[in-house]
């Protein structure tokens, strides 16, 4: 009990700036209260004195903000940093060394028996207001935007983000990242399928350059093998002033 206390203190200590001796974080870190609580309502639950279990988590619910069904499994060294509105359902479970933010739900998304919360892996990062939804798993150092609602499965280290969430690490989110670059701003946290229409439009014209930069790459590499000499040329008349290359070609 003592040993998991001093990791908890620790955990805060590495992860929160703000915090500044043990005192404090006993005294005022609603996390670390929860998470003591729990212990005890968890260990009534598996003891089959059920009630008083849930009678437990109802207080610390009432004195933290915070909401941990006993029936939940939570790692060593998870921190709850802030805390309010975080609910925990009954068969999730958080793995080791994970933090979450305020106004986390580890919620259901089926009124049937057996597991229905998600699983998280160790290392785990949610955001605050992020909604993960269902019998689904968050693999090992995944990390979930702040309000993004996730009911698919996450690959470990992989960044989830959007409502829906969607995955930040896929080939055509990098070629749209790359492209964005090169255009000048950064298209991170945009995801395809938002009911946004100027999401869309961003994302068509983000594909139509990519497209149009791999076909002057092929252009380029076509006339090189010709043995015709393109250096001089900038890349702005290289797209914009056909006439200007057929002479070149010419």
């Amino acid at each position: 009990m003592f040993k998991h206390l001093r990791e908890d203190i620790a955990v805060v200590f590495e992860r929160d700036p703000a915090a500044r001796s043990t005192f404090e974080i006993l005294t005022t870190y609603p996390g670390v209260h929860a998470l003591l609580i729990h212990r005890l309502s968890s260990w009534l639950w598996r003891h089959g004195l059920r009630w008083l279990a849930r009678f437990l988590s109802h207080l610390a619910r009432w004195f933290t903000g915070i909401e941990i069904h006993p029936g939940a499994t939570i790692g060593r060294r998870v921190f709850i940093d802030h805390g309010m509105g975080v609910v925990v359902g009954e068969t999730a479970e958080i793995g080791d060394d994970c933090t979450l933010y305020h106004g986390v739900t580890l919620g259901g998304t089926s009124w049937n028996k057996g597991k229905r919360h998600p699983t998280l892996g160790e290392g785990v990062v949610i955001g605050a207001g992020a909604k993960i939804l269902g019998p689904i798993t968050l693999g090992a150092g995944a990390k979930i935007g702040c309000n993004a609602v996730v009911v698919k499965d996450v690959p470990p280290g992989a960044t989830a983000v959007g409502i829906p969430a969607r995955i930040l690490d896929s080939e055509q989110a990098k070629k749209r990242a790359k492209t964005a670059e090169k255009m000048g701003f950064s298209a991170y946290a945009i995801s395809q399928d938002m009911n946004d229409p100027i999401v869309q439009a961003i994302h068509a014209i983000l594909d139509h350059e990519a497209a149009n930069d791999q076909r002057m790459q092929l252009i380029v590499k076509a006339l090189n093998n010709l043995g015709v000499d393109i250096s001089s040329v900038s890349v702005a008349e290289a797209k914009f002033d056909v006439n200007h290359l057929n002479k070149i070609v010419d």
